[in-house]
């Protein structure tokens, strides 16, 4: 697995997601970008920079289940095992907001997408964040997502506020997504 990004590159990357910019880092399995939930100019950014609509949703990414606690609340203690045994890792779940999280955020859904990564970049990220963050295939829609850096910047240029340097993991994929309510497998 990749090592984790410098003081000095998480620091500008931390400052630009303050800053209500857009990041990019490398995942598990292709690159992504990231930008505050909470910030609905930093998402209305990044979903310009993916021509993709707010009604789609998007994916929280943390560094720990305890970083989600605030929507992990009201599950059944079987619901919590189901996440636990897949995370940290590739592995995104489809649980109820409650409308906990902004509506940018969830789309047109009752449910969030939520994963706990096993990347040490996107987890030294959300641990200097101090929370979740958003966290999307660095690929305008329709586009192959990129498992190198120079993919994303033929992609978005000079348009990124920040970039974390590193390797995507082993991963073959994009996370796998299922409902945690039925365990339906929405994307392989």
């Amino acid at each position: 697995m990749p090592a984790q990004p410098s003081q000095l590159r998480l620091a500008a990357a931390l400052t630009a997601l303050e800053d209500e910019g857009v990041v990019a880092c490398p995942t598990e399995a292709v690159w992504g970008l990231s930008c505050d939930p909470d910030s609905e100019r930093a998402v209305s950014r990044l979903l310009a920079l993916k021509n993709r609509p707010v009604d789609k949703g998007l994916i929280l990414v943390a560094a720990s289940e305890s970083q989600l606690a605030f929507l992990l609340a009201d599950l059944t203690p079987e619901q919590r095992a189901a996440l636990s045994a897949g995370w940290p890792g590739p592995n995104t779940w489809l649980v109820p907001h409650h409308n906990r999280v902004q509506p940018w955020i969830h789309g047109r859904f009752p449910t969030v997408a939520v994963r706990v990564s096993a990347h040490p970049v996107v987890r030294a990220l959300c641990e200097a964040f101090g929370g979740p963050l958003v966290s999307t295939s660095a690929n305008p829609a329709g586009a192959q997502p990129p498992r190198a850096a120079f993919q994303v910047l033929r992609y978005f240029g000079g348009s990124l506020d920040g970039m974390l340097p590193g390797e995507v993991g082993g991963a073959s994929g994009p996370s796998q997504i299922r409902d945690l309510a039925t365990g339906a497998l929405i994307r392989a």
